[in-house]
């Protein structure tokens, strides 16, 4: 991001993209509790004493997104039953919609796994070596970017990513980590304009997204 603040920390309009994404699952949903996972920052402590009376649970990150999510759901052992549902959504994805945040919840009610919101890949495929050299075209009619949140069954989630932390498997998100224990999540269309900004050029576009949807 070109700038030593953390990327959910930055400003978009009035407020950080932290509070954005925060604000967009409060608005949206009922939940019965919140776990803001970060690592220490001077903004944190401020913005969770706006958002304590929502029930905002606290819980350290981890050195990876494995390990910090399951810190979070460590921090709703003594209130979560095995069957309760769970999301998991980036800091860094302030443009959810809260009409993609029904059906994701909606198409899964009785979903025995859990999913994920995506969008299919429209462009073609290129897979390269590691000079960036095209090694193929991928056929893109099965391709899917992931993205957030992903919705699954507290008991299983945990177990799950606590067997791919024991067999020492990289989890790029929580549905890899379901994969790996043996389950097969459901993929559930959602708007291409739920970014996670990764770059400069992010924040503007963010920003206009926010605009269209009538929340900045």
């Amino acid at each position: 991001m070109e700038t030593s603040t953390p990327k959910q920390f930055l400003a978009l309009g009035q407020r950080t993209v932290l509070e954005h994404s925060l604000e967009s699952l409060w608005s949206a949903i009922v939940l019965d509790g919140l776990v803001l996972v970060s690592h220490g920052h001077p903004a944190l402590a401020s913005l969770i004493e706006r958002h304590y009376e929502q029930n905002l649970i606290r819980a350290e990150g981890g050195k990876e997104r494995s390990h910090s999510v399951l810190n979070g759901l460590n921090a709703l052992s003594d209130s979560a039953l095995a069957n309760d549902w769970v999301l998991v959504h980036d800091a860094a994805r302030p443009c959810v919609r809260q009409q993609d945040l029904h059906l994701l919840i909606d198409t899964l009610a009785n979903n025995a796994v859990g999913g994920l919101l995506g969008t299919p890949a429209r462009d073609t495929m290129k897979k390269t070596d590691i000079k960036g050299v095209v090694i193929e075209t991928v056929e893109r009619n099965f391709l899917w970017h992931a993205c957030t949140p992903q919705m699954f069954r507290y008991g299983l989630l945990r177990e799950a990513l606590m067997k791919a932390l024991e067999d020492g498997y990289e989890v790029t998100d929580e549905a890899s980590a379901m994969e790996h224990a043996g389950y097969r999540p459901l993929m559930v269309e959602g708007h291409v304009d739920n970014i996670k900004i990764t770059r400069p050029e992010d924040l503007p576009l963010a920003e206009y997204f926010l605009q269209q949807q009538g929340r900045l």
